[in-house]
């Protein structure tokens, strides 16, 4: 006797979940206002325009600054007397960069601007010649064991000595530089001085590019193999602490 089986009916439509999205908060920025006015890292314009807005942005009004390459004073120009304590030395009036009058740890912020090209001697960099009678970038006095662009870079570290003693706990170190040619070599002066400061114990912050208003020439050329210098730079460091942090910014 057959029998007759039935089967209940499956469904076989499967609904699919449906899964509403997280939905992740917008990051709301409830301070400042949109703007381009800000400061950039290349300028075609003078150190005394540049090296104002480098100290608005790192060192804080009312610090004490020692400008121990002051000269004739032109990266203040435009810098208000009062907004820092400039305690303003030279090689000419008889205050060697690398020997400072200061007690350690004493001073906010450092500025550097030594010579930045070896005399070859002669007529040649005329405007260096107080530098080389004082800072013997030809190793003419024996104040240095070095020569030409390695003597220069010498001047740098040990100034960046001098100016780690002095400076306190997160002080900034501000150093012109420009790189040079030497001996038909590319010497890439600001990187040197990158590596030579950093173990030192200074951490590099920031770099500005100032790139001259005037058109750079020669003499004399046979061949030109080096594409020619017209630009140098602001580097900006600060010196490290026992607490190793990140850079904060003046408040």
């Amino acid at each position: 006797m057959t029998q007759n089986l039935t089967f209940p009916l499956i469904d076989e439509t499967v609904e699919e979940e449906t899964t509403t999205p997280i939905q992740t908060p917008k990051r709301v920025v409830r301070h400042g206002t949109p703007s381009n006015d800000l400061v950039l890292s290349a300028h075609l314009d003078g150190n005394d325009t540049v090296f104002p807005k480098i100290l608005e942005l790192y060192v804080k009004h009312g610090s004490t600054v020692a400008d121990v390459t002051y000269g004739e004073g032109v990266f203040w120009r435009n810098i208000q007397p009062d907004l820092y304590d400039l305690k303003p030395t030279d090689i000419k009036t008889g205050i060697d960069f690398r020997s400072l009058p200061y007690k350690d740890a004493e001073i906010d912020c450092v500025v550097l601007d030594p010579p930045y090209m070896h005399s070859p001697g002669g007529s040649a960099h005329q405007s260096h010649q107080a530098f080389e009678k004082y800072y013997a970038n030809n190793r003419l006095a024996g104040q240095t064991t070095s020569k030409y662009h390695d003597a220069v870079l010498d001047l740098y570290i040990q100034a960046g000595t001098e100016a780690h003693r002095v400076l306190r706990d997160r002080g900034v170190f501000i150093v012109k530089c420009q790189d040079e040619v030497c001996a038909n070599r590319q010497r890439f002066t600001h990187v040197e001085i990158i590596n030579a400061y950093e173990d030192m114990g200074f951490i590099a912050e920031d770099l500005f590019v100032v790139v001259r208003k005037n058109r750079p020439g020669v003499s004399r050329m046979i061949k030109q193999v080096h594409a020619r210098k017209n630009h140098s730079y602001f580097l900006v460091f600060w010196k490290r602490g026992q607490d190793r942090g990140k850079w904060e910014p003046p408040q």
